[in-house]
């Protein structure tokens, strides 16, 4: 499995859509800081864009590589190799590569501009950890997407209804919940369905590590009272871990039992 993530990820470092997605982040943060050299400001105009961006970037790559690979695969499926280890090491291969592309991307810019001097430091760190847990949870989505179907169009079909699910659908229906609902307690009801959406967990965490939940009125308030202890930071970071975990799982298993 070592092997094949090195090979996975040399491919994908090679790869000019790697290139573009590096100096993507490098413009967007020596932009940003160049027009605010407000460290804490620019975070929050980061956060919009990560945790939007990142899970349509790990989707769309997740499924493009596993079509574009498949030929390869096929031959590794002749070899005395398990197939657990063949889809693990591209799936790693892929995570890995988008990830150091992100944390390069965005931390050279603000390392330069005086990162470590700055009180900004531990938002900035929170917010690459949510995009790096954003970027294997919709990788390992996408690559049980392409597992599951086998034609092209299907699949990448699929990866953006999932994407478009999780980054809007699933706001709209959460907020109508609240309205509907506004009679009832929706204590539990809120933290629940935030929990449900590792793009919204990602969101809320960076809001109340940047002291601005009053922003989200009376659910800012509850997430502020649950996410701001250090028991609800656990536990939210569980759940993006648990996120990460299932997909993997779900991998594991298909890929010893599809037939190729």
């Amino acid at each position: 499995m070592l092997k094949i993530l090195k090979y996975s990820f040399y491919d994908l470092m090679r790869s000019r859509w790697s290139y573009v997605y590096l100096l993507f982040y490098l413009a967007l943060g020596f932009l940003l800081l160049f027009l605010n050299n407000d460290l804490s400001k620019a975070v929050i105009t980061l956060m919009n864009v990560i945790t939007i961006l990142v899970p349509l970037i790990g989707t769309i790559f997740g499924v493009m590589y596993y079509y574009d690979s498949k030929e390869f695969t096929e031959l590794l499926l002749a070899q005395p190799i398990k197939r657990s280890s063949i889809f693990l090491g591209q799936y790693f291969g892929v995570a890995c590569s988008l990830s150091l592309s992100l944390i390069i991307g965005l931390g050279l810019p603000f390392v330069l501009y005086g990162l470590f001097r700055s009180d900004a430091i531990w938002e900035f760190v929170l917010l690459l950890v949510t995009g790096v847990f954003l970027t294997l949870i919709f990788t390992g989505l996408a690559f049980n997407i392409a597992l599951f179907n086998e034609n092209k169009i299907k699949g990448f079909s699929y990866a953006i209804l999932l994407w478009l699910f999780m980054a809007v659908i699933y706001d709209g229906l959460f907020l109508m919940s609240l309205i509907m609902l506004e009679s009832y307690p929706l204590d539990s009801f809120s933290i629940g369905a935030t929990l449900f959406n590792p793009i919204d967990l990602s969101r809320i965490l960076i809001l109340l590590k940047l002291d601005i939940s009053a922003l989200l009125g009376y659910t800012g308030a509850v997430f502020q009272k649950f996410f701001g202890t250090g028991a609800g930071l656990v536990l939210a970071l569980s759940t993006l871990s648990i996120w990460v975990l299932l997909p993997l799982l779900v991998m594991y298993r298909k890929s010893r039992r599809k037939d190729f």
